[in-house]
């Protein structure tokens, strides 16, 4: 499909790009990027097609939200809530905090109260230089983050933060509502008690996890809610990297890569072509999300995105047990 295609929001007016771009690497995630490259890379992911960013108050600490000040305003956003930024004395260069190097002058603390997102929210406007953000996310709410405190957070948020952000919605601050997350546990629990519109699942839905598969996504589709796929290539690996959700890879998962890579292979296909391209096939998928860094990845993405893939690739796949047979792949009928 064309990059800039447009997927409508669950039943929002918003429609965001197929390829989206996200912007944790330009709030300099494990790696500092200078201002000049930043702009660059922003530049060539709308030159080239992408409509449609994923930004958030952690990344850098504000710093890839203040990088993002200058779009244009039909470029699609999504921003988080969840975390309030406090003012703190600069670090030194080079300091890394929370994953990010010389971020902003700002320490994150969560807050999922009404009055933690209003002030999350207003505060991302301003960095942004925007009117209204088309998508507010709340970010990180689960018991990978937040362990036994989980509850406690969960419930803070659906007594308060999610009136906070149903409120800007009726207000016409927001277009459309959703999570921000790693894990499918806490998205069942909020649709059961809350209304919202979209999650942004990272890791959760590539070549080597289809887990939503297991009644998740059907009960997206049953509730109208769209899923922004995030982080196609499990923090790197499919796409040639040396980490899998964010650490050393399994020696089983090495060994289900490189047959992967085999199959693709034998196609002339990247296996990081197909890593980036599956999860659109999903029809409750909106869009893919990837981090980009600098302009060459930008158009390696939009390479990778657009590259041809033989429909037997992904019948391949399935016949040799490494992707599901009931997986949407190109026109290959479901099993």
């Amino acid at each position: 499909m064309p990059i800039s295609d447009l997927h409508t929001i669950g039943r929002t007016q918003v429609r965001v790009s197929a390829l989206g771009f996200g912007a944790a690497a330009i709030g300099n995630l494990y790696s500092p990027v200078d201002d000049a490259t930043a702009a660059a890379t922003v530049n060539a992911a709308t030159e080239g097609g992408i409509g449609y960013i994923d930004t958030a108050p952690r990344y850098g600490h504000g710093l890839s939200e203040r990088r993002l000040a200058d779009l244009p305003a039909d470029i699609i956003m999504s921003s988080k809530v969840g975390r309030v930024l406090t003012p703190i004395p600069a670090p030194p260069p080079g300091t890394e905090r929370h994953g990010f190097v010389d971020g902003d002058p700002f320490e994150e603390q969560f807050d999922y109260s009404y009055s933690g997102v209003m002030r999350s929210f207003e505060d991302s406007l301003k960095r942004l230089n925007r009117a209204r953000i088309d998508i507010a996310l709340v970010h990180d709410l689960g018991v990978e983050t937040h362990g036994s405190g989980n509850g406690f957070h969960l419930e803070t948020f659906l007594r308060g933060g999610l009136l906070a952000l149903q409120t800007l919605k009726t207000q016409g601050l927001i277009g459309a509502i959703g999570l921000g997350v790693n894990e499918t546990a806490i998205c069942d629990q909020v649709m059961e008690r809350a209304d919202i519109d979209v999650i942004l699942l990272a890791g959760r839905y590539t070549l080597l996890e289809q887990t939503p598969l297991d009644g998740f996504f059907e009960r997206c589709a049953a509730r109208g809610v769209s899923v922004l796929a995030a982080a196609p290539f499990n923090s790197g690996l499919l796409a040639g990297g040396a980490h899998f959700n964010y650490a050393a890879p399994p020696s089983e998962i090495l060994t289900r890569v490189n047959a992967i890579e085999a199959v693709c292979t034998r196609h002339h296909v990247p296996l990081a072509a197909a890593a980036l391209q599956f999860p659109g096939f999903h029809p409750v998928v909106a869009s893919t999300v990837v981090g980009m860094a600098n302009p060459q990845q930008v158009a390696r993405n939009i390479d990778l995105f657009n590259h041809p893939i033989p429909t037997d690739l992904w019948r391949d796949l399935k016949a040799a047990g490494l992707l599901r047979a009931d997986a949407p792949a190109g026109d290959v009928s479901q099993a």
